[in-house]
This record gives C-alpha cells, structure tokens and sequence, in this order.
C-alpha cells in the first residue's frame, strides 16, 4: 500500500442552536458550558491537538462568535492576572490560545450535519481530515481519534467511531451493520440513519468520531436530502462505503454525550471526580445526598 497522507486537520460543526439546553443557550454557545470550568469544545480540541493534528475548522453561525474568542488571545485579561500574581491562570490562558491553528468557516443556513462538513471543503482541500462533534466526549488514555487514525493508517479506509447503544437509543442515532475484522474494528456493510429498531442492522451506532477521505465532498456536494430533510453525512458515507469500503471502530474509552441535559451532568460529575482539588469533596457530597435519599426512602 502507498503511503497515505497524514490527516492534518479536523472539522468541529459548531453551529448548532442548542436548543436543548435553553435558556442557557440563547446568548452563550453551547460549545461553551463548561464540564466543571473547562468548556466542552476545549476537551474536543484537545483531543485533536494530543492526536498530531495541528489545524482546526470550525464550522459556526450566526452567534457563535465567542468560541472563537476563546481560542484568541485577551491581552488585557493576561496583564491583569500577570499584575496580581496570578501566573497559574496567564499559564491557563496562554495553553488555550496556543493549542492549535483555528480556521473558522460559516455555514448560513445550518442543513444538517452533511451539509457542515461540506462547508469546509475549501480549508481541508484535497486531503483525509477528522470531524468530531462539539457534544461529544470520550475520556480514553488513548485519544479516541488517535486510535481511528491508527486504523486509518493500518487499512487506507475511511472510519467512524462506533458505540453500543440500547434498544431505546437505536432510532436516535445512525447504525451500523457488518463483519468484525478484529475485536474492535467492524468491515461496515450497512449504514443506517435513525432506523426503527426492527430494521436495524446492530446496535453499533455511528457517534461523533470520524476519519474520512476527501472523495467524500463531491458525494456530499451530490446528496439530497434525508431524514429531516437536512444533509445526513451517513447517507453520504454509505455511498463512499460501497464505492471505496468503510470501517467501524469500537474505540476504548468512556463516551459522554454532553449535548443531552444527563449526559452533561455525567461528564460533570466524571470530570470532576478526575481532580484532586475537588474529588473528596464531591465524594463526601454525594455520599450525603445517598443518606439523605435512604431516609426520605
């Protein structure tokens, strides 16, 4: 196999209208609540930056211009802290804006999660690039997308992140159906999006993880339509799977879908349990709240 080109850059739709999570969405990006005191999307870029990847494309809208502040620098903010002392947070500050390149791109009218990766066409070009999404976390000693990149790099396919969901959650999400080559990484041989449970190919569901080439684009730039009437990137990686074959990894790690209100307060919790400074705290917390439920029964 010829040597495959590394994967450089990686887009994060971003302009979503987080309704979900209304009121406190209407004038701060979802992107931006923060899993204890650090914002969602920073653990994303993280990710990227602890995978090799050094360029960032967010895809955002109208509002959303605060996440892209927080990736910039606030000069003001670092002299004020740097007078007072407090070196600890201009060190914070100064890690944030230095994590990666970002690029952003502006999607207008937002048609679905197809039509966002579409958007960065011009920035990515003609190479293999990353999409996560801004909601989704994966706490792994090996970055989740690091560990797509490497089966990316082993086969010369595309590939998506897969994750074993219940019966209830199977319509939610797109599924995948196939053969595993390995313990971990399914020869995909179905893709569905949002199916009824009966018609379900599996319970791998396809979530915010994804490797892709760039024959993607003109697939993308060709799609009509789908469920919703928005531009499903899975109907899109169905026809790049039959075409060119496409693999599902079912990555370590544990998965946090922080776009949902209890998932947000999991990552919360698991987060916050990760910090020395706050774990026997909140362990104490909690071991009250138990008491205190045995009581009121």
């Amino acid at each position: 196999m010829p040597t495959l080109p590394r994967v450089r850059k990686a887009v994060i739709p971003a302009a979503g209208l987080g309704t979900r999570f209304l009121p406190a969405t209407k004038a701060v990006p979802k992107e931006l609540l923060p899993i204890v005191d650090i914002p969602t999307i920073q653990y994303i870029v993280q990710e990227v930056m602890d995978a090799g990847i050094d360029t960032v494309v967010f895809i955002t809208g109208r509002g959303k211009e605060a996440i892209e502040d927080h990736f910039d620098q606030y000069l003001d903010l670092e002299t004020k802290l740097e007078k007072e002392g407090k070196d600890d947070l201009v060190a914070c500050l100064r890690k944030v804006r230095s994590m990666v390149q970002i690029v952003s791109v502006r999607q207008g009218t937002p048609r679905g999660l197809g039509h966002a990766v579409l958007c960065a066409r011009q920035v990515i070009g003609d190479e293999p690039f990353a999409v996560l999404l801004g909601d989704d976390l994966v706490d792994a000693k090996v970055p989740c997308t690091k560990q797509m990149l490497d089966v990316y790099q082993e086969y010369g396919k595309s590939v998506v992140g897969l994750w074993e969901v219940s019966d209830e959650d199977v319509p939610k999400f797109g599924i995948c159906g196939g053969k595993m080559m390995t313990d971990r990484i399914m020869e995909i041989s179905a893709m569905v999006e949002k199916p009824k449970l009966a018609e379900a190919p599996s319970h791998s569901a396809i979530v915010g993880r994804y490797i892709l080439t760039p024959a993607i684009f003109d697939i993308l730039e060709k799609q009509a339509p789908g469920k919703g009437g928005e531009i499903q990137i899975t109907d899109a990686m169905a026809t790049l799977m039959r075409r060119d074959g496409f693999l599902g990894l079912q990555f370590e790690g544990q998965r946090y879908d922080a776009g949902d209100k209890f998932g947000f307060l999991q990552a919360n919790v698991a987060y916050a349990l990760k910090r020395p400074d706050i774990r026997p705290k909140l362990l104490a917390y909690m071991r009250e709240v138990l008491a205190q439920t045995k009581k009121e029964g």
